[in-house]
Parts: C-alpha cells; sequence; structure tokens
C-alpha cells in the first residue's frame, strides 16, 4: 500500500471582490498556512486594525479552498485501505493458530522447567552464601593482620624501635586503612596513625634534646684528648730532635765510632682523619663520642617526612651553643678557663666534621665553614682582647701554646687557622717585651746576690749543672771534686735566665706558621744581651765593685759569659733547627763588649790606683846621684812584689788574655808615670846616673814580663814590654851617643816611634842643665863625651824650632 503525499500548494486569488489590499492579505494568509508558519502577527494586526471579521473571512474562504483537494486525497487512499482491511482478516486467522501452538509449548515447558528452576534458585542461594562467607573470611584476615601489625608497632614503640614502628604505620595507612571492612577500626586507625606518629616524634625530639645537653660536656672532654694527644706528639718531636741534636754534638766532638738510630714511638691514638676510620656508625666509644642519637633522630624525622625541619632545628640549636661557647667568663681569669674554652670549641668542630662527613646531607660544607669562620672571628677577637690585657710573658706562653696546640688538633681536619696564627705573630714583639722585662729583674735579681766569690762544686751533678750544661768548661777532663770555679754564681745564674728567654722565645716562635724564625729569635737575643745583660753588668760594675778581688772576679766572670754566648747562640741555632755553621758565619762582636771592656777598665784602673800608691816613691828618687842603682829604685821593687802576688792570684780566675790586657794596661801607665816624673816640674834636673837607675827599674819591668812566659805565649810577653815602650825608648834615647839621630825619619820610625817630640824636648832640657857637672861625669868616664853634647844641644834646638 502506498501512500501519495499531498503537494503544497498556494491558494489562488480569492473571486471574491475587493480591493488591490485584500487580495495581497489573502495571498499572504494563504501563504503562510501552506508553509505552516506562524499566524500571530496576523492575529495582532487585524485586531490592531480593528477588523477581526476580515481575518475570519480569509480563513473560512482558504478552509473551502482546501475541501476539494482533501476530498481528491482520500479518494485516492481508499483503495488502499480496503486492500489492507483484507490482509489483516487473513493475518488474524494465522495469528489464532500461532496461539495455540504457543500455548502447547508452553505447557511443555512449564512442565519440564519447574524443576530446573528450583534446581536453579537453590544454586543461587547458595552461591551468595558462599560469597558472603568468603569475603568474612576476607575481612576477619585483614582484621587479624591489621590487628597483629597495630601489636607489633606497639612493642616497637614500648622497645623504642622507633623506625620499624613507623614502618609498621605506613603499612597501616597504605595497605589497611581504605580495605578494612570496619569503620570502627577506621576510625581507630584514622585517630591513631597520627597521635602514635606525634608520640614517637616527642620521644625523639627529647632523645636528641638530651644528646644536645650530654654533647657540650663530650665536646669539652674531646677537644682536651685532642688538644692532649697533639701536645704529645708534640712533644715526641721534641725529644725527637733532643737526640738529633745530642747526636749532632757528639758528631761534632768526633765521636766517629758511635752510631745513632732516632725512633719514633708509634703509639698515638688518633681521634680522627681520613686515614683513621675508629667511628663505628658515627659513635667512638672510646671517647664517649656518639652520633647514634642524632643520627637516630635524623632517621626518624626523614621517615616522618620532617627531614628539612631537622636539619634547620638541629644547625639552630648547634648555631646557639657554638655562640654560648663563646662567653668568656668575667669571674674567671682568662689564664685558667683558656684551655676549657679553646677545647670546648675544637670540640664541637672536631664533632661537626664527623657529622659532615656521615651525616649524609644534615650539615652542608657551607655552613660547616660558616660557622668556622665565625668562631674564628670570635676567637681572634676573644686572643686580641686578652693578649692587650695581659702583663706577664709566661700567661702569654701558655695560651700561645695552647692556641698553636687548638690550631695543629683543627689542622687535620681542614680547618683553617691562619687567622689565629696571625694573631699570635701580631703580639710577637708584645711576648718579647715582657719576657725582656721578667729577665731584666731576675738578672738584677741575680746580680744583686752575688757575692763576688768563685763558685764552689763539691758534687758532679752541680759541675754538670753550672759548668757542662752551658758548655763553659775549658777541658773536657772533668775536674776532681771539690772543685772551685773560676767564676761566681752570677755566671750560671744569668746563663740560666738567658736560656730560658732563648727556650721561651723559641717555644713562642715555634708552631706558628713560621718555619725560618731564627733571625727573629736572634734578634731578641741581641737585645736581650746587648741591652738587659750588658746594662746590667755594666751598672754593677759602675755601682757595686770594692775592691780589686770583686774587680777581677767580674772581668773572670766576663771572660766565661765570652764563652757562654757561644752557647747562646748555637742553642738557638739548634733549637730553630737550623745547621751550625750558619751561625758561626754570621757571628757578630761579642755582645757584652761595653760591660766586659767597663770590667776591664774597672780592673786596671783599680790596679793603676793601687800601683800610683807605689809610684808615690819615685819622689824618693835622687836624680843627681853620683852613682847609678843596680838593684832598682824603691818604688819599683814594690811595684814588682804588688805586681807578682797580683798574677799569682789572677791566674786562678782570669783567662790569659784578660790577664795581658790589664798587665799591658797597668804596665802602660807605669811607663807613662815614668815618663811623666821625669817630665813633671818636681824633678828640675837630673843626671846619666838617675837614669841608669831607671834604665834598671825598666829591665826589672821588662823581667817581670818575661817571667810571665809560662803563663803567657812568647807574643803576648812581648806585647807586656811594648807596654813600657815610651819609657824605654826614653831612657835609650837619653843614653845613646846619638840623640840627634830622633830627628831621622827612619830611626825615629824604627827605635822612638813612641815618644813625642814635645816631651823629649822638655826631658832633653832638663838632662842638659847643669851642664859643666853633667858633662864633666862623662868627661871622668872618657875622653870624648862633647859629640854627645853636642848631638843633644842640636837635637833640643831643632826641636824647639819646629815647636
Amino acid at each position: 500500500m502506498q501512500a501519495t503525499r499531498s503537494r503544497r500548494k498556494v491558494a489562488p486569488a480569492a473571486a471574491y471582490g475587493g480591493d488591490s489590499g485584500d487580495k495581497l492579505e489573502q495571498l499572504l494568509l494563504s501563504s503562510a498556512i501552506c508553509n505552516g508558519e506562524d499566524l500571530g502577527p496576523f492575529v495582532r494586526k487585524v485586531f490592531a486594525s480593528g477588523r477581526p471579521e476580515i481575518l475570519l473571512h480569509l480563513l473560512r474562504h482558504f478552509a473551502r479552498s482546501k475541501e476539494s483537494e482533501i476530498e481528491e486525497v482520500c479518494k485516492s487512499h481508499y483503495q488502499d485501505f480496503i486492500l489492507a482491511v483484507d490482509d489483516l482478516r487473513s493475518l488474524l486467522s494465522d495469528v489464532d493458530s500461532l496461539k495455540s501452538t504457543l500455548s502447547d509449548s508452553n505447557s511443555g515447558l512449564q512442565s519440564v522447567g519447574g524443576p530446573l528452576l528450583s534446581s536453579l534458585d537453590s544454586f543461587v542461594v547458595a552461591q551468595n552464601v558462599s560469597k558472603n562467607v568468603n569475603s568474612a573470611l576476607q575481612s576477619v584476615t585483614l582484621c587479624i593482620k591489621l590487628m597483629e601489625l597495630c601489636s607489633t608497632a606497639n612493642l616497637h614503640v614500648s622497645n623504642g624501635s622507633f623506625y620499624m614502628a613507623l614502618k609498621c604505620l605506613d603499612s597501616m595507612a597504605n595497605e589497611f586503612q581504605d580495605k578494612i571492612p570496619s569503620s570502627t577500626l577506621k576510625r581507630m586507625l584514622e585517630r591513631k596513625i597520627p597521635e602514635i606518629r606525634s608520640h614517637i616524634e616527642r620521644k625523639i625530639s627529647k632523645e636528641f634534646g638530651d644528646w644536645l645537653v650530654d654533647i657540650r660536656v663530650v665536646s669539652r672532654n674531646l677537644g682536651q684528648i685532642a688538644i692532649g694527644q697533639a701536645s704529645a706528639a708534640r712533644q715526641r718531636e721534641e725529644d725527637l730532635r733532643i737526640k738529633q741534636r745530642q747526636a749532632e754534638e757528639q758528631s761534632r766532638l768526633s765521636l766517629r765510632g758511635c752510631f745513632y738510630a732516632l725512633e719514633e714511638d708509634d703509639d698515638e691514638v688518633e681521634l680522627g682523619g681520613d686515614d683513621n676510620e675508629s667511628y663505628n656508625n658515627g659513635n667512638n666509644g672510646l671517647f664517649g663520642f656518639d652520633l647514634t642519637p642524632l643520627y637516630r633522630a635524623y632517621h626518624i624525622h626523614q621517615t616522618l617526612g620532617l627531614e628539612n625541619r631537622f636539619k634547620q632545628y638541629y644547625f639552630q640549636n648547634r648555631k646557639l651553643q657554638l655562640t654560648s661557647d663563646f662567653q668568656v667568663s668575667s669571674m674567671t681569669p682568662f689564664l685558667e678557663s683558656h684551655q676549657t674554652f679553646f677545647a670546648q670549641i675544637a670540640g664541637f668542630f672536631i664533632i661537626e666534621d664527623r657529622v659532615l662527613r656521615t651525616g649524609g646531607c644534615l650539615v652542608s660544607k657551607m655552613e660547616v665553614e660558616n660557622l668556622w669562620e665565625t668562631a674564628v672571628s670570635k676567637m681572634c677577637s676573644v686572643l686580641e682582647d686578652q693578649f692587650s690585657r695581659m702583663q706577664t710573658a709566661s700567661h702569654l706562653l701558655l695560651i700561645k701554646d695552647y692556641v698553636s696546640l687548638l690550631g695543629v688538633t683543627l689542622r687535620r681536619y681542614g680547618y683553617p687557622v691562619d687567622a689565629l696564627l696571625n694573631v699570635l705573630s701580631k703580639h710577637r714583639d708584645k711576648y718579647h717585651e715582657l719576657l725582656l722585662s721578667d729577665c731584666r729583674k731576675q738578672i738584677a735579681e741575680a746580680l744583686a746576690d752575688d757575692k763576688f766569690e768563685q763558685m764552689l762544686m763539691k758534687k758532679d751533678y752541680e759541675y754538670s749543672m753550672n759548668v757542662l750544661s752551658f758548655q763553659l768548661q775549658t777541658s773536657d777532663i772533668v775536674p776532681a771534686f771539690p772543685y772551685v770555679a773560676p767564676f761566681s754564681s752570677t755566671v750560671p745564674d744569668c746563663c740560666r735566665i738567658v736560656r730560658s728567654f732563648i727556650e721561651d722565645s723559641v717555644s713562642f716562635m715555634s708552631y706558628g706558621g713560621q718555619l725560618d724564625f731564627y733571625d727573629i729569635v736572634k734578634k731578641y737575643l741581641d737585645r736581650l744581651l746587648g741591652e738587659v745583660l750588658d746594662e746590667a753588668l755594666l751598672k754593677l760594675i759602675s755601682s757595686s765593685i770594692q775592691g780589686v778581688s770583686q774587680a777581677m772576679q767580674v772581668a773572670a766572670n766576663m771572660a766565661v759569659l765570652e764563652r757562654a754566648c757561644d752557647f747562646f747562640f748555637r742553642h738557638a741555632a739548634q733549637l730553630s733547627g737550623i745547621p751550625l755553621r750558619m751561625t758561626e758565619r754570621g757571628r757578630k762582636q761579642f755582645p757584652l763588649n761595653k760591660a766586659r771592656d767597663a770590667a776591664e777598665e774597672m780592673l786596671s784602673g783599680m790596679l793603676k790606683r793601687k800601683v800610683d800608691g807605689f809610684l808615690t816613691l819615685i819622689e824618693n828618687v835622687n836624680w843627681m846621684t853620683d852613682e847609678a842603682s843596680q838593684g832598682g829604685n824603691e818604688y819599683v821593687n814594690e811595684v814588682i812584689i804588688y805586681l807578682e802576688t797580683l798574677v799569682s792570684s789572677a791566674q786562678q780566675i782570669l783567662p790569659t788574655q784578660v790577664l795581658k790586657r790589664v798587665l799591658q794596661d797597668v804596665l802602660s801607665h807605669i811607663s807613662e808615670k815614668i815618663v811623666g816624673a821625669l817630665l813633671g816640674d818636681s824633678v828640675k834636673r837630673f843626671n846619666v846616673n838617675a837614669i841608669m837607675g831607671i834604665d834598671v827599674d825598666i829591665r826589672l819591668l821588662e823581667s817581670f814580663s818575661d817571667n810571665l812566659c809560662p803563663a803567657l805565649s812568647e807574643g803576648d810577653a812581648n806585647l807586656l814590654k811594648n807596654a813600657l815602650a815610651e819609657s824605654r825608648q826614653m831612657i835609650n834615647l837619653l843614653l845613646s851617643n846619638q840623640p840627634e839621630n830622633f830627628l831621622n825619619p827612619v830611626i825615629r820610625e824604627r827605635s822612638y816611634n813612641a815618644l813625642d817630640y814635645r816631651k823629649v824636648m822638655t826631658i832633653s832640657e832638663k838632662f842638659r842643665d847643669s851642664s859643666d857637672r853633667l858633662f864633666g861625669t862623662f868627661g871622668s868616664r872618657g875622653a870624648r863625651q862633647n859629640p854627645k853634647k853636642k848631638s843633644l844641644d842640636a837635637l833640643i834646638k831643632r826641636l824647639k824650632d819646629v815647636s
């Protein structure tokens, strides 16, 4: 059956009469109805214009125009409808037969499927029960596991195994919290897991806080042990150097048959460093140095996800502890507290070094370096302040030694300590000034206590302590005891003071970052000897010497001190670690030369005054005697007796060269006095017999010099005789047959170089006085005496012309 689709048509213009406007309206309305458009605008328009009847008329006209079309469509479909009804009637019979067939099939199916459906229902019920039982078993199993895990977590918490407890909590949260069927257990987990985490955090924070308190005491002990080990190592080095110096000294003494092996006992227990891993898991039980609580707290906080917060908390607390360690108590002298102060800081940074190297990322290298820079700055400030207040060299040295040990200790851990060493070097001059001041007081006390008596040593140890220890011996043979030394107690006392000064100076300069410091030690040693000791001796000589014996003892002491000075410079070189040949090559003059010269001048002056007392007897000489004295005049015999007595005692204590210089000065003074007597106003004239007597006197003095040859060398004896050159040459000139030869430059230079022409002229004029009587004596002895008189007159005339 096929339906004919109606075609939309536009209504033709109505035959209705009207004007063109009404036709247009009819066309628009017909078109809108055919196109299925909305007629609302037309309705509003006609009501607005007040003419609704027109619209009704148009609608009725349109409806009448469509009736014919409807009729045609109905006619075209009527045949199809009849055919369809016929088909439905035939189909109805087929449906009735199918219905009966279906009814029969349904009855058979019901009879067969009934038992099966009942069995299926039973199976479904059993399957649901099984599923419920399995689900219940799984839930019970899950709850049992959860409860076991909770029990394990409680056990770990009670045993302090916080990490395992946290792992249990993580397992509960990740594996059970979302799967647990029990709402009660789920609420319990949601409440208890955060509580247990907070509990563990509080417990571990408390343990860490206790560790922070304990580690301060541990740091101090650790620093003291580390610095003590550095001190022990330094002492071993010093012992090795002493053995080496002894070996060098014995080698210098040509003991070629001896061999020395310097061995170092390697029994030092190291605290740390790259080559010594004595720590196990961050702890060192030997020194109570245990980092386990720290690493445990760090690990727990990492597990809790609070790693960064713990790092910051640790760093801030350690920084506060370091700041607290910087506090210097004003109630306790720094000398008493400096070891604790520096040991605390040393222990702090030893621990931080270990934490840096074994603690993972707990602290960074930059943070430790910043802490160290802060500590160095503070320690430098404290040292500057304390050093500026100190007025005792030994106190400053004690602190310097401990600071240098601190530097050695921390340098092993990679910390730069140059700033600390620079502070020590900066106060080098102040230390030595204080040391010089102390030595000045000690030397003054030693000199004040000196009794100017030779030192008596009864035992071998006294000889070793006072002589051998300063290399004052003149022979390697040990003398018999009791031994009387040529020096007084001042010498070993001053030597001990100087040696102590050298050792203190070297101790201050050692381990201060400067390897070659001998020149500095030598500079201050020169000051000690040249300014302090020399000035003290000069003061002693100028104010406290009474009598020849004391002056002689001081001169003897100066000779011994000259040998001691050689020892001082060698000792300073040995302690400074430089070869002895360098000190011998750079040796200057004797630093105590002013005191030595003053002592010898003092002794010579006293001897001269003593001799002057005997030389007053020269006034008793008969200058116009008729016979020459054969045994010497009285004054010279007294002088020689005194000098022989003096020499016999002086040889016991005075070195040969000192005795030679003193006697040379005394004999030169005697010679001047003899010439001065001839030149003086008290002697108006003299004859040849008196001159011959003076010649005998000079010969006796020369014989005295010659008799000293066992004690003095021949050259030294000749030097003593040369001290009488002026008087000897004057007497030779007056006894010469050709006095005029004095005018000959060659002869004068050879035979009369010690004479002053003015003195020659004056004395020669006295020799010429009463010439008749004077030269009459010559005439009695020989016929030809006038040439000598003429020569003497010519000499006097020429000398007057020159003057």
